[in-house]
């Protein structure tokens, strides 16, 4: 909690919203000084003289850090892996908490991605996987491509979207077309009758450099005599479909969240979706520890590309 806006603030005490000491997370009878390194830090004032109480009023041991949280992209069906989930954001955390960090996997091929997760904060749901023959895509972060019907050869449609994470896949079609694309971060995937391509993900500079995450995956050709070409990935580590219907599907690019290109099923092989990534960044020095640790702009960056741990400090 924050310490009070008016009233009296103290260095000790065990009164909280009054004591400085139990801010920081001291014990109430800790020696403390209004010069040492986190009592300045909490009044903000980083050198000259410290006003009691007033430069305390409403000041909390906390910081701000922006997140990048990608889940794993779905497999590749005859339609295209979903990407994985996307979700960024900035939050408010207190100093020595202890997150939580879950990179989802890719899913193998026609199984969804893993889902990735900050614990307590957010949690980015895995891509849905590429749908199989005769089957609709699945859903997900964002949904997989459609297949069709192979008695009929009617169309059938791709997974949704999971809300403000991703966008749904596109439908498959029959000869002498693709399965639908895997919807991406940034679009929904293409219908199969418009090329099947994988939906683009999204930018983002989170970590220094414009970095585009979270394409889907193309869609797999369904023409058994033709060599006409799958669906392309999604800008963003979608993997491409085979390049004809003898051809396997390329995976989803690691730690993009990108999901597995398709493939002709009755002559190939789908690829399995690209791993996620959580970045966290926030401005200054070093504040915690955990992942990978590098710094840019005048920001800390938390790179995590596989599970683990972050502690702030």
């Amino acid at each position: 909690m924050a310490l009070n806006l008016t009233g009296p603030i103290s260095l000790g005490g065990a009164v909280a919203g009054q004591s400085i000491a139990v801010e920081l997370d001291l014990s109430p009878t800790a020696e403390i000084s209004l010069n040492q390194a986190d009592v300045r830090t909490l009044a903000d004032v980083p050198s000259g003289q410290i006003v009691m109480p007033t430069d305390f009023y409403g000041k909390a041991n906390e910081y701000t850090i922006e997140y990048l949280i990608v889940a794993g992209g779905g497999g590749g069906g005859n339609g295209g892996g979903g990407a994985g989930g996307y979700l960024t954001s900035s939050v408010s955390i207190p100093s020595s908490s202890v997150f939580t960090i879950t990179v989802g996997a890719g899913g193998a091929v026609t199984t969804q991605g893993g889902s990735s997760q900050i614990s307590t904060i957010a949690t980015a749901i895995g891509g849905g996987r590429g749908a199989p023959l005769n089957t609709t895509g699945g859903v997900g972060g964002s949904g997989g491509g459609g297949s069709y019907n192979t008695s009929t050869g009617n169309p059938l449609a791709g997974g949704a979207g999971t809300g403000g994470q991703g966008n749904a896949g596109g439908f498959g079609y029959s000869l002498p077309n693709e399965g639908g694309g895997g919807g991406g971060a940034g679009f929904g995937g293409d219908n199969g009758n418009s090329g099947g391509k994988g939906g683009d993900g999204l930018s983002s500079s989170i970590n220094g450099t414009a970095t585009f995450r979270a394409g889907g995956g193309g869609g797999g050709n369904n023409n058994n005599t033709l060599q006409g070409a799958g669906g392309a990935g999604g800008l963003g580590g979608g993997g491409n479909a085979g390049p004809s219907h003898l051809d396997n599907g390329s995976p989803g690019v690691a730690n993009t969240g990108g999901g597995g290109g398709g493939a002709n099923l009755n002559f190939a092989s789908a690829a399995a979706g690209g791993s996620g990534v959580v970045i966290i960044s926030y401005a200054g020095a070093q504040q915690g520890t955990g992942g990978t640790v590098t710094s840019s702009g005048g920001f800390t960056i938390h790179t995590f590309t596989t599970s683990g741990t972050f502690t702030a400090s």
